[in-house]
This record gives C-alpha cells, sequence and structure tokens, in this order.
C-alpha cells in the first residue's frame, strides 16, 4: 500500500516522528546533510538489525536481492518499505543503507551497533575493508543480460521510492537527510565502485525530485491562479474560508518547494559539481546525461546558463562516451524551438566547438555532432556561418556511412530544402517540365561540381538518399534538363554541369535499383524488408519505363561525348528487361540498338567499347524473350567489324614497313573494338586468334609493329584462348579437342615469352601478365575437382621461362620511381605507375604461392622487404606466410637463401674486409630480425624449420676458407652476426643441437681467438649457449607477461603463472635426424600483426607531476588523487581536447554566464592556480581523519 494512501500522514502531521516533539510554526533553518548525524538505530528481531538472505535458496529478502532479480513491481517493492518505514524508521533505513552498499558489490553488512554509534565516514572506511580485493567488477559493471536488467531496476527503484513518497515522508528531514548524506559520503570515496554506484544513485534521486518540484510549481501555479480568481470576486460571493485554505495550502506548497530545493542544492552541490569531472569517464556521463534530463524537464530552473556551462565545458572531455551524452543531452534541448531562446547563448560561446566535433575521431560522436547542428540549423539560420556549414558540407563524401547520412541530412536542410515552391512550380509550368525540382537540381549539380570530388558521385547520392530520396528520384526533370534546348533570357546546363548531372543521374539509378550503398560504404549487402524490396521493385520499374524510351534521346544527342556516353550506357543494366515485351516497347529496343551501334563505330576509347560490349551481354540474356532480336543485331554488327578488321590485317602485313598511319588506325580501331567485345562475348567461331597471332609473328619477326596493335592482339589472343577454355570445360571434349587447344595454348605462351623482350615497355608488361594469368590457369590445379581429362592441358614452366619472368620483376618492379621517368611526372602518374608495378609482382608471387613457380625463387623477392617495404611490404609479407604455410622448412631456406644473396653482394662491392658498422651490415641484421619475427611465438610449430635456417647458414659462412690462410677467419664467418639474429627461435635443446653442429666447422684455433675480425663468430656461439634457462617453448608455457597488471594490495607482489617445462623432452633427437624430417603438418601461424592503435584523442603534453604511476591499473587509488588534484569547489575542468584547442574557449566562462539559481559559484581559476591545487576530498572528516585511508585499494 503506497503511503500516498495513509490519511493519516498527510499535511503538516507528515514532519511529525515518533518520539519527537511536533515542529512549531516556525520552520528551522534546514542542516545540510553532511553536518547531521545518522542518529540512533532501534534495532529489532533480525540478527543485528538487517534483514538476512534464506541460505536454502528461499525466496529473496534483502532490497538488493529483489531489485536485482525484478521478479516483483517495483511499486510494491516500494510500497512494502515505506510500510517497515512508517513502523520502524531506523530499521527501514538500515535496509536502504545496505541495498546502497550492496548495490556497489560490497560484501559488507551495516549492522546495528555501526548505524547507532559510527558516522558516515567511518561506516564507508569500514565497509571499504570488506571490498573482495580479487574481482575489479562490482553490479554496474558486470557484463550479461542479468545486470544489464539489474541496472535499470536500480534506477527504477529510486525514481518510484521518490514518487511514492512525494507527499510526506520525503519531508520529515529525516529519510531524505539520511540517504543524501550517505549518497554524499560515497561518492567521495577513493572506491570507484562505491563512487560509480552512489553517483547513478545520487543524480537519479536528484531527477526524481525535479519531478517533484516541478509538479510543486504546477500547483502552485494552479493554486495562486484559484485563489487570484477568488479574491477578484465581489464581496458577497467571495468565500473567506476557501481563501484561508488556497493561502494555507500555497504556504504549504512554498514550504515544501523550499525543501526540495534544499534537496537539490545538497545533490547538487555535495556530488554533481565534483563528480561531473571525476576520473572514470562512466561517472561523468552520468552527472552529463541527467543534468540533460533537468534542463529539458523542467526548463523554467535549470536551463540557464548556470547549468548550461557544465554541459559545454564537457564538450572538450577525452573520453568520446562523455562527449556524446554531451550532445544527446543538447540534442533534446535544441529539438524544442521554444527554449532556442534561452540557448542563444550558450550556442554563441560553445557554436565553433559543436562544428569542431563533427571531425571527431569517434564516429558516433561525429554523428551526433552533425545531428545537433543540423538542429540549431532548423532552429535558426542566421546561427551558423557559411564556413560552420562548409566545414560539415564536405563530410558527405565521408566513407563512414553515418557520418554522410548525417551531414547529408544537414545538406538537404540547407540547401534542398524548396523555398519558394509557388515560384518554382511557375517556372517548370512555363519551361513545360513536369517537376518543380528543376533548380533544386541545378544546385545539386552545382555542389557536386564544387566540392571537386568528381569521382564520388555514388558517395554523394547515398548519403543524400535517405534525406533526398523524392529528389534523387525525380529522372523526369533530370531528363528534361538534358534535353531541353535553350530559351532567351534562361540559361542551359553547360558542358561539365551536363557531364556531373549525367554521372548523378547514373549513380541515383543504380541506387534505386540495387537498394545497397556503393562499394565501400558498410560491410556487405543486407537483407531487405518486405518493404524495402517493394519500394526497390517499384523503383526498377519506374526507371525502367522512363529510361527504356529516353535513353535513345539521350544517346543521340550526346554520342559524340564518350564520357557522357560511357555513363549513359551503364543504364541498361539496371532495366527490368521484361518491360520491353510485356509493354510492347519493341521498337524502343531498336532505336536503343540502333544508337549503340552508331556509338560503336564513332567511338574507339577502351571504357565506351567496353560500356556497349556489356550492354549487348545484358540484353542478350536467354531469360528475356528480346534476346533473339538482340543477338541478330550484335551477329550483324560482328560480321561486320571481323570482315574489316581481316582486310585490314592483310592489308598491313602486305604493306609491312611501308604501312602508312591510315592502315595502321584501321587496324587498330577494329581490334579495339573486337578486343572489348571479346572480354564479354563468344567470339571464337570467328577465329580472331589466327589474325592477332599473324600479327603477333610479323611483329616479332620484323620488329616492326606498333606498341598499340600488339598490346591489343595480345589481350584479344587471350580472350579467345579462355573463351576455348570455357567451352570445353563446359561439355564432353574429344581428343582432338584437347590437342587443338594445347597447340594453341602452347603457340601463345611462347609469343608472350618472346614479347618479355620487346623493346616496348607496355608490350613486355603485357605479356607478362598474360604470361602469369595463364600460367595460373593452365596449371595443376586445372584438373582438381574431379577433371582430370583435362591432363593434357596442364602446362608447368621450365627453368628459362621461370628465370626469365623473375628477371622481368627484378628490372621492371623493383626500381627507384624517381630514376624510373623523372622529375616531371605528377603525383597522380606516380600512384598509377606504382600500382601498375604493384599489379605486377603480385601476379608473380601467385605463382610462388600456388606452387607453379620454385619457392626458391621467392628469395629474390623476400631481399627486397625491408628496402621496398612502404610500396610492396604487405605483398611480400603475405608471399611469405603463405609460402610458409605450404612448407615451412622449404621457405625456411628461401629466407636464409635471400640473406645469403644480400650478403655476397655486399662482398662483391666492399671486398672481403667488411665493415660491420656499415649501414648495409644494419639492414641486412635488421631485415634478418624482420623474418625472425614473422615464425612467430609456438616454437614448437617452427622447430624444424629454425634448426634447417641455422644448419644451412652455418654452411654458408664456413663455405669457403681465407685464401691467406686457416689462421684467417672464413669469407663468409660475418654472415653468424646476421644467424644470430634467428637464434631466439631455437628451443633449448636445438640451441645445444646447433652448437654442436657449429663445433663440426670449428678448429681448436678459433674457438681461441679473440681478434675483431671473429667477432661474429664469438657472438653467435654467446647466442646459441646463453639465454636457455630463459626459453619459452610456446605461447601457453611461458611466464605471464600481464603478471605486473595483477592487482595487489598493502605491497602484495604480483603473482605469476608457473612456467610449463619439459614439454618437449620427448622430442629431442640427433642434429643429423631433426634436420633430415622434411614432411611437417604442422600448420604455423601468420606473422605477428602489431596492434592497431585507434586513439580518437588528440593528448595533449601533460605534466609530469599528473601522470598516473605505470604500474597501477586505470581508475587505481594513485591514479584518482593526481586526477582529483583538479578538482576544487565548482572550479572549472580541464579537459583534453579531441579536435581543437580548448585554450582561451575556457577562459573566463563564469564571468560570461548570468548566475540565476540559487547556487552562486564562484569565479574560474586559471590554469596555472589549477595546476598548482593540492588535492581536495570534499570531507576531510571523512576521508583525511585517518591515515588508513591511503592503504585502501580502490576497486
Amino acid at each position: 500500500m503506497s503511503e500516498i494512501e495513509d490519511p493519516e500522514v498527510k499535511g503538516k502531521k507528515k514532519r511529525g516522528r515518533p518520539g519527537k516533539q511536533a515542529p512549531t510554526t516556525n520552520k528551522k533553518p534546514r542542516k545540510t546533510p553532511a553536518e547531521k548525524a545518522v542518529g540512533v538505530a532501534r534495532g529489532r528481531g533480525k540478527a543485528n538489525g538487517v534483514a538476512q538472505h534464506n541460505g536454502d535458496g528461499g525466496d529473496p529478502v534483502t532490497l538488493f536481492e529483489v531489485v536485482k532479480l525484478g521478479k516483483s513491481a517495483m511499486q510494491s517493492v516500494v510500497d512494502e518499505w515505506i510500510e517497515s518505514y512508517k513502523q520502524d524508521r531506523d530499521l527501514a533505513l538500515l535496509d536502504l543503507i545496505n541495498f546502497f552498499i550492496q548495490c556497489s558489490g560490497c560484501k559488507g553488512t551495516v549492522r546495528i551497533e555501526m548505524f547507532r554509534n559510527m558516522q558516515n565516514a567511518e561506516i564507508i572506511r569500514k565497509m571499504t575493508e570488506e571490498f573482495d580485493e580479487d574481482s575489479g567488477d562490482y553490479p554496474l559493471t558486470m557484463p550479461g543480460p542479468l545486470w544489464k536488467k539489474f541496472r535499470y531496476n536500480f534506477c527504477e527503484f529510486i525514481s518510484v521510492l521518490i514518487r511514492q513518497c512525494q507527499y510526506s515522508i520525503i519531508y520529515d528531514e529525516y529519510m531524505m537527510d539520511t540517504v543524501i548524506s550517505l549518497l554524499t559520503g560515497l561518492s567521495d570515496s577513493q572506491v570507484r565502485a562505491f563512487r560509480h554506484t552512489s553517483t547513478l544513485a545520487a543524480m537519479k534521486l536528484m531527477t526524481a525530485l525535479v519531478n517533484v518540484a516541478l509538479n510543486l510549481s504546477i500547483h502552485q501555479d494552479n493554486t495562486q491562479r484559484q485563489y487570484e480568481a477568488e479574491r477578484n470576486k465581489i464581496a458577497g460571493k467571495r468565500a473567506n474560508e476557501k481563501l484561508e485554505l488556497l493561502l494555507q495550502k500555497r504556504k504549504e506548497l512554498q514550504e515544501n518547494q523550499d525543501e526540495i530545493e534544499n534537496m537539490m542544492n545538497s545533490i547538487f552541490k555535495g556530488i554533481f559539481v565534483h563528480r561531473y569531472r571525476d576520473a572514470i569517464a562512466e561517472i561523468r556521463a552520468i552527472c552529463i546525461e541527467e543534468i540533460g534530463v533537468w534542463m529539458k524537464m523542467y526548463s523554467d530552473a535549470f536551463l540557464n546558463d548556470s547549468y548550461l556551462k557544465y554541459v559545454g565545458w564537457t564538450l572538450h572531455d577525452r573520453q568520446g562516451e562523455v562527449r556524446l551524452k554531451c550532445l544527446k543531452a543538447l540534442q533534446n534541448l535544441y529539438t524544442n524551438r521554444e527554449l532556442f531562446p534561452k540557448l542563444e547563448l550558450f550556442t554563441n560561446r560553445f557554436k565553433d566547438r559543436i562544428v569542431s566535433m563533427t571531425l571527431d575521431k569517434e564516429y558516433d560522436v561525429a554523428v551526433e555532432a552533425i545531428r545537433l547542428v543540423t538542429l540549431i540549423l532548423q532552429g535558426s539560420e542566421d546561427a551558423l556561418s557559411n564556413e560552420d556549414c562548409e566545414n560539415v558540407y564536405h563530410l558527405v563524401y565521408s566513407a563512414h556511412r553515418p557520418v554522410a547520412v548525417a551531414a547529408g541530412e544537414f545538406l538537404h536542410r540547407k540547401l534542398f530544402s524548396r523555398h519558394d515552391p509557388q515560384a518554382e512550380e511557375a517556372l517548370a509550368k512555363r519551361r513545360g517540365r513536369s517537376s518543380p525540382n528543376g533548380n533544386l537540381i541545378r544546385m545539386l549539380v552545382l555542389f557536386f561540381l564544387e566540392s571537386e570530388l568528381h569521382e564520388h558521385a555514388a558517395y554523394l547520392v547515398d548519403s543524400l538518399w535517405e534525406s533526398s530520396q523524392e529528389l534523387l528520384k525525380d529522372w523526369e526533370c533530370m531528363t528534361e534538363l538534358l534535353l531541353e534546348e535553350a530559351v532567351q533570357g534562361e540559361e542551359v546546363l553547360s558542358d561539365r554541369q551536363e557531364s556531373a548531372l549525367i554521372e548523378l543521374m547514373v549513380c541515383t539509378i543504380r541506387q534505386a535499383a540495387e537498394a545497397h550503398p556503393p562499394v565501400g560504404r558498410g560491410t556487405g549487402k543486407r537483407v531487405l524488408t518486405a518493404k524495402e524490396r517493394k519500394t526497390q521493385i517499384d523503383d526498377k520499374n519506374k526507371l525502367t519505363e522512363h529510361f527504356i524510351m529516353a535513353l535513345p534521346m539521350l544517346l543521340s544527342k550526346y554520342q559524340a561525348d564518350s564520357e557522357k556516353v560511357a555513363n549513359l550506357l551503364q543504364i541498361p543494366q539496371f532495366f527490368d528487361l521484361d518491360v520491353y515485351s510485356a509493354g510492347r516497347m519493341e521498337k524502343h529496343l531498336d532505336a536503343l540498338l540502333k544508337q549503340i551501334r552508331l556509338v560503336v563505330d564513332k567511338h574507339i576509347e577502351m571504357d565506351v567499347l567496353e560500356a556497349c560490349s556489356k550492354t549487348y551481354s545484358i540484353l542478350c540474356s536467354e531469360e528475356y524473350t528480346i534476346m533473339n532480336r538482340v543477338d541478330i543485331a550484335r551477329s550483324q554488327l560482328i560480321d561486320e567489324m571481323t570482315d574489316r578488321f581481316a582486310h585490314s590485317v592483310e592489308e598491313l602485313l602486305q604493306e609491312a614497313e611501308e604501312a602508312d598511319d591510315d592502315d595502321i588506325y584501321n587496324v587498330l580501331s577494329m581490334l579495339k573494338r573486337l578486343t572489348a567485345f571479346h572480354n564479354a562475348h563468344d567470339l571464337t567461331r570467328w577465329d580472331l586468334f589466327g589474325s592477332c597471332y599473324r600479327l603477333l609473328k610479323a611483329g616479332i619477326e620484323q620488329g616492326s609493329m606498333p606498341e598499340q596493335i600488339a598490346v591489343q592482339a595480345l589481350q584479344c589472343s587471350h580472350y579467345s584462348v579462355l573463351w576455348q577454355l570455357v567451352k570445353i570445360t563446359e561439355g564432353a571434349p574429344s581428343k582432338d579437342d584437347l590437342v587443338a587447344l594445347r597447340r594453341v595454348v602452347k603457340s601463345f605462351l611462347a609469343v608472350c615469352q618472346q614479347c618479355l623482350s620487346n623493346v616496348n615497355t607496355p608490350v613486355k608488361e603485357q605479356a607478362f601478365m598474360l604470361l602469369c594469368d595463364l600460367l595460373m590457369i593452365f596449371s595443376h590445379q586445372l584438373v582438381s575437382g574431379g577433371r582430370e581429362g583435362l591432363q593434357p592441358l596442364v602446362f608447368n614452366p621450365d627453368s628459362t621461362l621461370q628465370n626469365e619472368l623473375l628477371n622481368f620483376v627484378l628490372d621492371h618492379v623493383f626500381i627507384d620511381q624517381d630514376d624510373e621517368k623523372g622529375d616531371e611526372e605528377d603525383e597522380a602518374n606516380k600512384i598509377e605507375a606504382l600500382h601498375k608495378r604493384r599489379n605486377l609482382l603480385a601476379a608473380f608471387c601467385k605463382l610462388i604461392i600456388y606452387d607453379i613457380v620454385d619457392m626458391p625463387a621467392a628469395a629474390d623477392i623476400f631481399k627486397h622487404y625491408m628496402k621496398y617495404y612502404n610500396d610492396y611490404g604487405d605483398i611480400i609479407k603475405e608471399t611469405l606466410s603463405k609460402t610458409r604455410q605450404t612448407d615451412k622448412i622449404l621457405c625456411a631456406k628461401t629466407l636464409i637463401l635471400s640473406l645469403q644473396q644480400l650478403f655476397n653482394e655486399l662482398l662483391q662491392d666492399q671486398g672481403p674486409n667488411l665493415d660491420r658498422t656499415s649501414s648495409h651490415v644494419s639492414g641486412i641484421k635488421e631485415l634478418a630480425r624482420r623474418f625472425a619475427l614473422t615464425f612467430g611465438l609456438d616454437q614448437i610449430k617452427t622447430r624444424e624449420a629454425v634448426a634447417t635456417l641455422h644448419k644451412d647458414g652455418i654452411e654458408f659462412a664456413f663455405k669457403y676458407q681465407n685464401p691467406r690462410g686457416p689462421e684467417f677467419p672464413p669469407i663468409n664467418l660475418a654472415f653468424l652476426e646476421v644467424l644470430s639474429e634467428f637464434s631466439s627461435k631455437l628451443i633449448r635443446q636445438d640451441k645445444k643441437t646447433v652448437h654442436s653442429y657449429l663445433e663440426k666447422f670449428m678448429s681448436e684455433s678459433m674457438s681461441e681467438r679473440r681478434e675483431d675480425v671473429w667477432l661474429p663468430l664469438i657472438s653467435y656461439r654467446n647466442s646459441l649457449l646463453t639465454g636457455g634457462d630463459e626459453d619459452h617453448m610456446s605461447v601457453t608455457s611461458g611466464s605471464s607477461s600481464k603478471a605486473g597488471s595483477v592487482r595487489s594490495k598493502k605491497g602484495r607482489p604480483p603473482l605469476h603463472k608457473k612456467r610449463i617445462e619439459g614439454e618437449d623432452g620427448d622430442k629431442e633427437s640427433s642434429v643429423e635426424g631433426l634436420w633430415m624430417l622434411r614432411n611437417d603438418t604442422l600448420q604455423t601461424p601468420g606473422a605477428l600483426q602489431t596492434p592497431q592503435l585507434t586513439s580518437t584523442v588528440l593528448r595533449e603534453n601533460r605534466p609530469a607531476e599528473h601522470m598516473p604511476d605505470p604500474d597501477s591499473e586505470p581508475g587505481s587509488e594513485n591514479d584518482f588523487v593526481h586526477k582529483r588534484g583538479l578538482m576544487e569547489d565548482d572550479a572549472e575542468p580541464i579537459f583534453e581536447d579531441v579536435m581543437m584547442s580548448s585554450r582561451g574557449q575556457l577562459e573566463d566562462m563564469n564571468e560570461e554566464f548570468e548566475d540565476t539559481m540559487v547556487i552562486d559559484l564562484p569565479p574560474s581559476r586559471n590554469r596555472r592556480e589549477r595546476a598548482e591545487l593540492r588535492p581536495d576530498f570534499f570531507d576531510s572528516a571523512a576521508m583525511i581523519e585517518d591515515e588508513s585511508v591511503s592503504k585502501t585499494s580502490r576497486k
């Protein structure tokens, strides 16, 4: 039963307490909770005055257990507590105190004696000592649905408690005093769990009190209106008794209002002003979230600059979750336009900061900042400058879709909303347009052109799709703008604007037809809902019906412009082609085919020809009835082109060196067209391979074939070979078919191999790429999957071809870019050239990975890992990883071979007397160190491979004796210094074995030499002889590297895991047996990946005295004391900025704001003064009285 229903606790009697005389009419000044004692408790039948849990698994009996499980309605739980409070206030409050203690995760219990005789600070200190030190978790931070529900129940309990007590109990000067005093003490605790839990409780308590204050304010207003209405009546009708009752009620409401204000002031000044700048981000976020609720709920009292400044300051918080709470709190305020006048000063003061947060490194913060800026724009057009808007505009091109969509909403509100619909409709009617969106589309085109990001039209469309979909789907208006002729007095689109509009239109068509973001936005295609699927189908039908008729006209107008035509020809791939036959629109199909044929005849640009080829391929799909009509048109076109091509080839071959430019152009133009079509269509029945092969052979023999013809002939021949392979694999080939295709492939591979020595680089590059592709396709993998019948088609490159391919890579990939083309090459061309070289290297590395080219060839690739790390490091690293998975031992031999090659090159340059301190030697050692890192941590899996590597390295070091005599070191002895980089990857037993193997090559005199030239041998021996006891066999056998982070209390040393030894004892073997093994089936892990650091904060350089102890965990007592040094009473906080410097933005903040609340905050101190403040624990009696506090571990 709620206390609301009990008439005995209403009215003035509510202030009475058992054993206490009723208060006089003259109300005493209210004491602050910190000044009041807890009072004397009277325990009853419960053990120690605390409800105990049923140990046999019965029903929960403590408040904490009831709230945690949430099985009972919260109102009934609160009503039961109110009943117990009426019977015995002290015992009920003891239950409530233990509820907050237990919600903090503390296992201790406040007993009746403690409640009777101890101050809050002593109780809190006692509870601190009973915390479980082995775990830093507590209910508010524990994972799982149970604890997530607990947080909700915890907040609801506090809210319902105040709501049910709002008419009586909260005014009895006992319950609220005790609770606020306890929460204030807990919020000052150095224990994170206490501080976090009590702050959440206090903020929810404050929110509930704000709601009570709001209701009281409403009741006061109503009472005042009733009083004024009654008083204004004429004397005969005025009821004096009613006036007295209303006056009494108004006085009582005012007293209650004063009580509530005192409580709120106590919570705000005692808890909020300290905790909103707490060291823990979650606590700061709670404070900011709740102050936003207060300002929205009771804007008359809280929405002023005295409170808004806390949100403004916290916009500079170093943690994203806190900044996010600030933005969401402000969004709730800016959503209500009636509040804008009260937000005007805040907007002017913090607008720049909010706009800068649109570039926040944490995307969710940036999204909310953009939404907030959009709300500011909606409330006041003049609030944002043009520069502010431009800072948001460019975010529509962001790769992160939520940011881009939010920026698109802003752009739509600013630029694409109709400002004068009537004038726009009148203009559209005058121009004969069906849509009034003409000006908005023009504005979209202008925005796209001015942004100068023309390759990202798809991103712009996707950003605007959710907010401006109606505009973007107005294809009729777009088409009318493109097709309309100039009218006197009005401008038509310029050539650039037409190109931009066509590109944007094609992007909108793609977005509507595919219903998913462009590549680079989003994680992939998601499953559409039924509504989205229906919208997609409707849009596809709409665009098909429109462009079936409009596209031929557009192609006719722009057929001479290659860029526009290439874009327009992408549209048919988004058609619903059934509409042609269902709507009896074959005549429009014929018109389209006619225009495409004209385009093919008019252009030789590859992007245009490929677009035409793709369009024919789509229209020729067998699932549509229009296939026959399109196939006839396609066949006629190809017949004509092949005839002209064959005739041109004959003329060119006959005239040979006397061929003029026209002959060359005729062959090249036809060859480009046929190559583009051969890519998407099977043209084998026209036998293009024969003509292309004749051109290539003639070029090789005469050496005078133009490079473009040779490149296109190679590509066309490649397509022909692939189409022949497709026909064989799809059917049941005869032996003659296989023999014929093998002959074709063999001859083409020979031609490509000969082209590797061509004088023209484009020809060589094309031949190299085609060789790599064909060797991959016709490799041993061709017969996998039950295709053993294709064995005659398998080609394995001989050593000559492998060497030619490798030499090509070394000559054309591993080169200095500046030396290649000089300083005249601009940045774009350099990037394009690098991209081409990366493709060449990747094509060759695939041959190594799939065991088509022998793995030792990779040694010449691996040795460039460090020198060309920026350009090819990822490719080489992946190749190394894949080859290791194929054969760990052979991969290790390849690695050591690459180091030997570099060493030999160094010997040739410097001679036998190497300068071991030179950068060249250091470079080889650094490369060896990088190679060693790629072996990973699991030394068992790489045991044989590492041992083999050492064996080959030792043999290489002693391979050649010094010609000056045995008293001089072997020529390659310095290589042992490089080899020592791999010693750490040997397990204990193998270090001894390798050392024994090393001694076989050493004479007795060698072990006694100590001259500098023998230092590599000494260093290598030491690396094998030392560190054996420190070796870790595997990831699981080493001592924990995280031991230093284990929580410790009162100087307890950190814990260490025991090292597991002896796991490899049964695997010991002689060096000969170990190194003879080659069948290793264990999988080795890839190279170690460096953790990606994703800090979102540009940190300022903090003074050393404020840096936390490296051995203390975040949130520890030490860390807390350092950070709380900045926490003086209502001092303006110092936050590390996220996007820009906060200097100058936070200075003299209090002077700018006019305080309108009871809380009179002192002026802000400057940064230098605040940096010198001593730690302030707010309650010296509670926190500094006992020196043992400093020893308490903070959880």
